[in-house]
This record gives structure tokens, C-alpha cells and sequence, in this order.
């Protein structure tokens, strides 16, 4: 049993898996021959994950527990949360993880993202509720260098990058939920605000934003909300559908000009959400423009534009997708350290004897022995080792579509990125889920109890399906569109990409990893019959009716072709030493695993999608 207050290095994460990944596979040193990362190499690298490694072993594992017990309540209008919290957080920003990926200029380490993401991976292990701040404030950060003038750049994204605001993104509302073209948050435009035109146009917003994560708490000087909404029109009406939403900057104290900080804004914690998981993370509803605060003599809190108005879902956008990917690699390693508990659980209980054992006086063995439980661990290994391989490689093509040295390379990029980014959100927060579903069975009755980690890393685990859009969502935007975006240029390219893999398989010669590829070849057939049967349906109800379905085997396959590539990597490096050999072994077995078990589920689901099944579709409200 693992202590409630430590939670050993090895049981958060593999740094054999992850190198593995990093420069066995992904040959993530030869990005230092790049003009961004020049001043990189493999030994910058490790220095960096060996100092997270580390960081979040001592600072940020320790508390998992206890947060989760201790959650975050109001007292006098304030947020009162356990002091390790900010203390770990305080530690990450004074080694700069904030501002890892970010320009030098900008304080940055300018680290290529598959590196970022590997960082980041050991404090969502170790921490995803903690880890949360630091997460949300790198995608606020970003986008603001993105999407904002060099004004708000100076006044909000370096102070976030320093770590000295914190930063939130503020899209959901009470009654608009993921429709976010039915939100009713009103920016105003006031004139009469004293801000420089520089900062973006001064408006003051009015409306409610639910389920807003770190919305408010004392970690941080200042809290940097991104907040949706719509400026009226002529007539006062808000503008219909996703088309009239704008992006707005809505600090939770105003800053002066020479960068203090000013009065409160008019931005006011109505109420702590309290979920079943993530409970470290404060999770909030927000009133803006209640009137308890009147900056510069009136309600309304006071918000700057950014970008233009009308076009702030695009904007958002870029932090949305980089939540999605965020999320999903949140999902992996939560899924990951649960299995990791669960082997080591697995290893050292003993339970049970050999099936052809008949002796009842022969000792009991250890669990791993029983070829269930081997199941169970197999499944576990294959769902968080394929998403973590996952999940780098979509970081890598980030890098890939901003420093790839040629613009064929950089747009290609960008369009396998497009197409990955729904099956890198909701696949690991199904399949990393279930993995924790198997860690807790594997430990058995004290996997229900609360001394053991594995039944929070479930319930923490639980939310990560809902946030940043349910599989229903994730399944519209794929089915919907992405696999016809640019007539269905993204999807070719994809399976371009499969294909080769294949071809690089067969040519190996090596006669289980050339039966594996016969079953992919055909999942990718079935997959383009299918795609072709639901769009020649002309019926975009029936082709949507079941896109959940549709990504579900979509991101089967995708894994499919991930672990056929892990297994190509092991196979040809071939044995190094007794340690390496037990490595290579688990990977091609994990793939076989994978091929024997999971990828028959995606034909059974192309079957039923192609037929073009009306099951839910036809079902009426009054029958239930």
C-alpha cells in the first residue's frame, strides 16, 4: 500500500517510456538543429523533464490527497484552500515552466511543445487539480500572444508568463452549456473609460459564466479572465448564433499603467462548484456586472477587446484546441499513474495459486500471476502507453507547423493536427478512464477505499470526458467537420500517413507485425466505405446520429496505427541489454494486445454505422 502523503517517482510516470517516445521514436533531438531550438539538445531536455520529475515527486504528489479531502470554501468573500497549493505553484513558476514554450523575449525557453507536454505530463501524474492553474494560464498566455495587440501583451501575458496572474478561460453559461451560439453575456462599449485605445476597445460586461475553472482563489496578484460574449446591436438585441461572439480580456483587478495593480473589477464569485473530482481546482460561477464592485463609478466589469469583434470563437478557438490536447494528456496520465499503482499493487498482493496448483497448503501467489489480472494490466498499459504516445505526437506536430522548414511540411502539419485533435481529447478521457476503471479492479475491494490513490485518480479521471466538449461534441467536430474539410484532404493525408507505416511493416519482414498490418489495412478500408455510405446518405441527421460512434473507431484505428509504430521502433532496435529487452518485449506485446482486443471493436462499430442506423434517431421523447 502506497502512503497517503508520498507517492514514489516511478508510480507517477515511466522516464523509460517517456525517452523511449521522445528519441527513440519521435527523434525529438534532431528539432535542436532547428533555428527556434537551437540553443536545445537532448541534454537540455532531460535536464528539464529530470527537474519536473522531480518537482513533481516533492511538491506537487505529496498534496494529491490532501487537496482532494480539503476542498477550496468561501470564507469573507474569499477563497480559502490548503497552503501546499500555492506552494507547489510558487515553485513551478520560479523555474520558469510557465513561459517554457514561450519566446526568449518573452521570458520563455522557447522548448519545442513535444518537450513542453512531456513536462507537463509528470504534474498532471502527479497533480492534475494543482496542475490545473498552471495549465489554464499557459493557454490564456498564449492566446493573448497570439490574438492580442502588443499592449496587451505588455500588460496582461507577461505577467501571466511570470507567473505573478493567473489566467482562466470563461465560455459556459448556465443555460447555454457547450451551445456556446446561445450565450447572453453583454459587452457594452464605454467610452468613457480612461484606457488607451493600445489595450483594445473598454467595454463593460454583463452576464453569468459557469463551470469556470479557477475562477477565483488567492494564488495568484491578479486573475486573467478570457471571457465570451456579444456586443449589442443597434437596437439592443444581442446577435443570433456563434457569428456574433467576441473575445474579451476581464482582469480581476484593473492594472494601472505602470503595471500596479488598480481597483477590483466588477467581476464577483457567486458560488463554488463542487465536483467529484479535480476538487483542488476551484471551480466556479461568475457574476459579471453585479454592481458590488463599480470601477471607475459604474457596474459592468471591464473588459478589452481582442482581435476583432464579431470573431472571437476564432479566437478562442486556439485556446480551446490546445485545452482539448491538454485534456486529453491530463486524461492519459491520470490513466497512467493508475495503472502504474495497479502493477505495483499487483506485484507485491498475494492472493490465490497457480490454476494447475491443487495443493490448498502452497503458498498464495502474487496476483500478477493470474492471467486476469494480466489481462487487466495488459489493457491498462495498452490504453496509457498508446495515449501518452499519442498525445507527444500531436505536440510534435505543433512544432512541426511553426518551425518545419519548408511551407508543404508546415501546412501538412497543421492538417493531420486538425484531424487528431478531437480523437487526442476523447480518446484517452474514455479509455484512460476505463483504464482506472481496471486499476481499481485489480486492487480489488481497496481499490474502493479511499486509502488507496487509485479511486481518486478515477473520479478525477471522470471529468475529463465533459471537459472542453463531450465525446458527443468531439464526435460532431470530427464527423461533421473535419473529415470534409478541404473535400476530405485532411482525412487522405491521414491515411496517407497510416499507409506508410504499414508499408515501412511489411517491409521488416517480420510475420507478426506483418499480420497486424493486414488488420489494420482493413480497418482503414472499412473506415473509408464507411465515411463514403454516411456522406452519400444525404441526410445529415443520420449521418450525425451516431457520431460518437464514428469517433470512437476512428480513434481505434488511430491507436492501432500508434501502437503498430511503437512495435515497429521496438522491433528494429532490436537487444541492447536485459532491461531493454524486457522493455521491447512489453511494447510488442501491448501492440498485440492491442490488435487481438481493441481493433475488432472499430469494425463492429463501421458495420453499424454504415448501415446507416436510425436506432436513436427514431426514438421519441414520449416513449421513455
Amino acid at each position: 500500500m502506497c502512503s497517503v502523503m508520498s507517492v514514489p517517482r516511478n508510480l507517477i510516470a515511466s522516464e523509460r517510456d517517456i525517452a523511449f517516445l521522445l528519441y527513440e521514436w519521435l527523434d525529438v533531438a534532431a528539432l535542436s538543429a532547428r533555428p527556434r531550438f537551437a540553443d536545445h539538445s537532448r541534454e537540455t531536455f532531460d535536464a528539464v523533464l529530470e527537474t519536473a520529475a522531480s518537482l513533481a515527486t516533492e511538491a506537487f504528489a505529496p498534496h494529491n490527497k490532501k487537496s482532494d479531502a480539503n476542498e477550496p470554501y468561501i470564507e469573507n468573500d474569499t477563497v480559502v484552500q490548503i497552503p501546499e497549493i500555492k506552494a507547489a505553484l510558487d515553485q513551478f513558476i520560479a523555474l520558469g515552466f510557465i513561459a517554457a514554450g514561450q519566446d526568449e523575449a518573452l521570458g520563455g525557453m522557447q522548448l519545442p511543445k513535444v518537450v513542453e507536454n512531456a513536462m507537463m505530463g509528470w504534474f498532471m501524474g502527479a497533480n492534475v487539480a494543482t496542475s490545473a492553474y498552471a495549465f489554464l494560464t499557459i493557454g490564456n498566455a498564449n492566446l493573448i500572444c497570439a490574438h492580442g495587440s502588443p499592449a496587451q501583451i505588455e500588460t496582461f501575458a507577461k505577467p501571466l508568463l511570470a507567473g505573478r496572474f493567473l489566467g482562466t478561460m470563461c465560455l459556459s453559461e448556465p443555460q447555454a452549456g457547450s451551445s456556446l451560439a446561445d450565450i447572453q453575456t453583454r459587452a457594452v462599449p464605454d467610452a468613457s473609460l480612461p484606457y488607451a485605445p493600445a489595450l483594445g476597445q473598454s467595454y463593460r460586461l454583463i452576464g453569468n459564466k459557469m463551470w469556470i475553472s479557477g475562477g477565483d482563489h488567492a494564488l495568484s496578484e491578479n486573475i486573467v479572465h478570457l471571457v465570451l460574449a456579444k456586443i449589442p446591436q443597434a437596437d439592443g438585441s444581442l446577435p443570433a448564433g456563434a457569428k456574433g461572439i467576441s473575445l474579451f480580456i476581464v482582469p480581476k483587478y484593473l492594472v494601472n499603467d505602470d503595471g500596479t495593480l488598480g481597483a477590483r473589477n466588477d467581476v464577483v464569485l457567486a458560488g463554488l462548484n463542487h465536483k467529484m473530482g479535480y476538487r483542488g481546482t476551484t471551480n466556479c460561477l461568475l457574476n459579471f456586472g453585479e454592481g458590488k464592485f463599480t470601477p471607475h463609478g459604474a457596474a459592468g466589469a471591464v473588459g478589452f477587446l481582442v482581435g476583432e469583434a464579431g470573431r472571437g470563437l476564432q479566437a478562442m478557438f486556439h485556446m480551446m484546441n490546445e485545452a482539448r490536447i491538454g485534456v486529453g494528456l491530463g486524461a492519459t496520465m491520470l490513466g497512467y499513474t493508475g495503472y502504474l499503482h495497479s502493477l505495483e499493487y499487483a506485484r507485491q498482493h498475494k492472493q490465490g495459486r497457480a490454476i494447475d496448483n491443487k495443493n490448498p497448503a502452497a503458498p498464495p501467489v502474487a496476483i500478477i500471476e493470474h492471467a486476469d489480472v494480466k489481462r487487466m494490466l495488459l489493457a491498462q498499459k495498452a490504453y496509457a502507453e498508446g495515449a501518452l504516445a499519442l498525445n507527444l505526437y500531436c505536440a510534435k506536430l505543433v512544432d512541426e507547423e511553426k518551425t518545419a522548414p519548408n511551407a508543404p511540411a508546415r501546412a501538412s502539419a497543421t492538417l493531420l493536427l486538425d484531424m487528431l485533435t478531437p480523437i487526442a481529447k476523447s480518446w484517452p478521457s474514455q479509455w484512460c478512464l476505463h483504464a482506472n476503471y481496471l486499476a481499481i479492479q485489480v486492487h480489488g475491494g481497496y481499490g474502493y477505499t479511499r486509502d488507496y490513490n487509485v479511486e481518486q485518480f478515477y473520479r478525477d479521471n471522470r471529468l475529463n470526458p465533459i471537459h472542453e466538449g463531450t465525446h458527443g461534441v468531439q464526435g460532431l467536430d470530427l464527423l461533421g467537420r473535419k473529415v470534409w474539410m478541404q473535400n476530405g484532404a485532411g482525412l487522405a493525408l491521414l491515411v496517407q500517413v497510416w499507409r506508410a507505416t504499414i508499408a515501412s511493416v511489411n517491409a521488416l519482414e517480420m510475420p507478426y507485425l506483418r499480420a497486424s498490418s493486414v488488420l489494420i489495412e482493413d480497418a482503414i478500408s472499412d473506415l473509408l466505405r464507411t465515411t463514403t455510405a454516411l456522406r452519400e446518405a444525404d441526410d445529415a441527421a443520420v449521418m450525425l446520429a451516431n457520431a460518437s460512434l464514428y469517433l470512437e473507431a476512428f480513434g481505434h484505428i488511430t491507436l492501432a496505427w500508434i501502437w503498430l509504430e511503437q512495435a515497429k521502433v521496438a522491433a528494429k532496435l532490436g537487444v541492447k541489454n536485459e532491461a531493454d529487452v524486457k522493455f521491447y518485449a512489453g511494447k510488442q506485446q501491448a501492440c498485440a494486445y492491442f490488435f487481438q482486443h481493441e481493433l475488432p471493436h472499430a469494425r463492429t462499430q463501421l458495420a453499424l454505422l454504415a448501415s446507416l442506423d436510425r436506432t436513436a434517431l427514431n426514438m421519441q421523447q414520449d416513449w421513455f
